[in-house]
């Protein structure tokens, strides 16, 4: 099954658009396992357990397990999501843009060593930085394209005046990757949900494409406003799918222990959002 298979299915089965980021940040972990870098696997199995049938995806961010020194949690973490949650598709938040060999080592580490279905990624060195992971069949790979970050403006929105239509930086992007670059029907984009006019856009740019959207919760993301501009459907079909975050509003729902009940009060919230803007 590939990436884009187990997605259809999980936000079928889940009814869910939601992606439950694990961003895990030990000094914001409720009072019990507070700075305990030990306890990331069981605060980060706690919302897995307590949203696995409310999510389309999981997306563990490597540097919060790396900068403790708990890349061992994150491969028990992504095993227990396979038991917990197994036709949940789980996405690798790496960011990476390296070439050559190099790829070809990240490549491993994100599809083989982590076991992630997809990974995201930085085109800024060109094809060469995306085609080693694309060589994994069925696995997917999210390109940056317009991100939520104000700093985005700097390169993102600056026009190509070299390219056919002067296009903007993320805009040619979107045109990559829904055309040359997808060689296998492998590739999606990541585009904020703080800039709902730039999804519509690259939607427009890229019908087909899955879209990976952070910035729903706590970087205040308008949920109505990212569906309507970037989910597109024909009959119950979705042709043009997405894959809405929200990571800190779900993970620091309470600072208790029932943080993981309020974890999927937060999410069962959100996603019944995002639904209802569906339905729309």
């Amino acid at each position: 099954m590939t990436f884009i298979d187990q997605l259809q299915a999980a936000t079928l089965d889940n009814a869910s658009l939601l992606c439950v980021g694990l961003d895990p940040d030990p000094a914001k972990f409720p009072a019990h396992l507070k700075n305990d870098a030990a306890r990331i696997y069981d605060f980060c199995a706690a919302i897995v357990d307590a949203t696995a049938d409310l999510a389309c995806a999981f997306k563990p961010q490597i540097a919060y397990f790396a900068a403790h020194r708990a890349e061992d949690q994150l491969e028990k973490l992504v095993a227990h999501m396979r038991r917990a949650a197994p036709k949940v598709p789980v996405i690798l938040d790496a960011k990476r843009g390296d070439i050559g060999a190099t790829a070809e080592q990240y490549a491993i580490e994100a599809f083989e060593r982590y076991g992630a279905d997809a990974v995201t990624l930085s085109p800024f060195m060109g094809f060469d930085s995306v085609e080693p992971y694309l060589r994994h069949q069925g696995k997917g790979a999210f390109l940056l394209c317009r991100t939520s970050n104000p700093g985005g403006d700097d390169l993102q929105a600056q026009r190509l005046s070299t390219v056919d239509g002067d296009p903007l930086l993320y805009e040619h992007v979107a045109r990559l990757a829904q055309g040359p670059w997808n060689l296998n029907g492998q590739l999606g984009l990541v585009v904020g949900a703080t800039y709902p006019a730039e999804i519509a856009r690259v939607r427009e740019i890229a019908p087909t494409l899955p879209l990976l959207i952070p910035g729903v919760g706590a970087q205040g993301g308008d949920a109505a406003a990212t569906v309507r501009a970037g989910l597109r459907t024909q009959g119950d079909a979705i042709t043009g799918p997405i894959i809405v975050n929200s990571s800190r509003a779900i993970l620091y729902a309470s600072p208790h222990e029932d943080f993981a009940a309020a974890a999927r009060a937060a999410a069962l919230k959100t996603r019944d959002e995002l639904h209802a803007a569906r339905s729309n």
